[in-house]
């Protein structure tokens, strides 16, 4: 079927939410913001519906159910927190960077990135460097939060499930354990705290400058600004492979997960992570294939549109964020709870047998 040729796309009312202004205002804000809206996406997914779906879960162990209950409200809590601590400086700083370009980058880099574009925040180039830097908050905070999401679980357990007198002892023998993640001790150090906020974000908007002046970047980016539709998947799915190995590690060194717990639990994520990634990439692909018509539609229709560049931009953050997060956190859990917590029984008996 080919959705180009649908009827809606000259329905008047299709038209009409093309070049809608609170649809139009909503993809900047995705544009402007695209770690925000993945990260807020996942916590509201995360702490709704996923653990809805696992706690609907047929013929699966209470218990497991309930560790995978907590590692999504914990995962999506601590991705959301620690993403947003990154994120809104580095989106805050890319964006003045946008509003006044030859204020922070060199005659050169805004000569090289425009190539034939009307202005530099239209260029293919820029908003590959820009969206890649953007987005990369959530891959830079993949090890400290799986680390913290760890952590987290046994406490939030504790809190949800432990209907035990010492209930509030155990949440507190819990909270001790939780240590900031070496990476960020040296933020906390009352030397090294930045003195002004103002002078925080302009030393992270020449930091990005900077990433944004290097010759390299600039010519690696250019080879390959084919790939700017695909700039907010491929980042998502090499964060998911690099926190769930993280998750993986760090899940089997806890001392506070029960050691026949900690293997469901492991089960659960990878399953999850691998089926979500081959199925997201797949489903993603096809939409982008079968909706281009739709979008030289919208292009069409907002032509005159200065801030078109900034729509398209949030069309391919929200398309594979809504997508993979449907996936991940709406249609796997049944299924992932399930198979790791038979896949355990399995290999439990089995080796008992041995």
């Amino acid at each position: 079927m080919n959705i180009g040729n649908s009827n809606k796309i000259n329905n008047p009312s299709f038209k009409s939410l093309m070049t809608n202004k609170y649809v139009l205002n909503g993809l900047e804000k995705i544009a402007d913001h695209g770690t925000t809206f993945v990260a807020a996406t996942s916590f509201i997914m995360a702490s709704g519906v996923r653990p809805a779906a696992i706690a609907l879960t047929p013929k699966t162990d209470k218990e497991n159910k309930q560790y995978a209950i907590t590692n999504s409200i914990a995962s999506g809590l601590i991705k959301f927190g620690m993403t947003e601590a990154i994120a809104l400086p580095v989106e805050n700083a890319i964006n003045k960077i946008d509003k006044a370009p030859e204020k922070f980058l060199k005659q050169d880099t805004l000569k090289t990135l425009k190539g034939s574009a009307k202005e530099l925040v239209s260029s293919k180039s820029y908003n590959i460097i820009t969206q890649t830097l953007k987005l990369s908050a959530g891959l830079i905070t993949a090890i400290p939060k799986s680390m913290l999401t760890i952590a987290l679980i046994p406490l939030i357990t504790d809190l949800l499930f432990n209907k035990k007198k010492d209930k509030k002892q155990n949440i507190y023998d819990n909270l001790k354990t939780i240590q900031s993640p070496d990476i960020f001790n040296n933020i906390t150090e009352k030397n090294n705290r930045p003195a002004f906020k103002g002078g925080f974000e302009n030393e992270i908007t020449k930091g990005m400058a900077k990433i944004i002046n290097n010759k390299q970047i600039q010519n690696f980016v250019i080879k390959h600004n084919f790939n700017e539709n695909n700039i907010s998947r491929n980042i998502s799915m090499l964060t998911d492979v690099v926190l769930t190995a993280s998750f993986v590690h760090r899940t089997n060194k806890s001392k506070k997960i029960k050691d026949e717990r900690k293997k469901p639990l492991i089960y659960n994520n990878v399953i999850s992570t691998l089926i979500s990634l081959t199925a997201g990439y797949a489903i993603d692909k096809s939409v982008q294939k079968n909706t281009k018509n739709y979008i030289d539609k919208f292009m069409r229709l907002n032509a005159g549109n200065p801030k078109l560049n900034k729509y398209i931009q949030g069309i391919n953050i929200a398309r594979p964020t809504l997508i993979f997060a449907g996936i991940y956190y709406g249609i796997l859990p049944v299924f992932s709870t399930f198979a790791a917590d038979k896949s355990d029984k399995f290999l439990n008996k089995n080796k008992r047998n041995n």
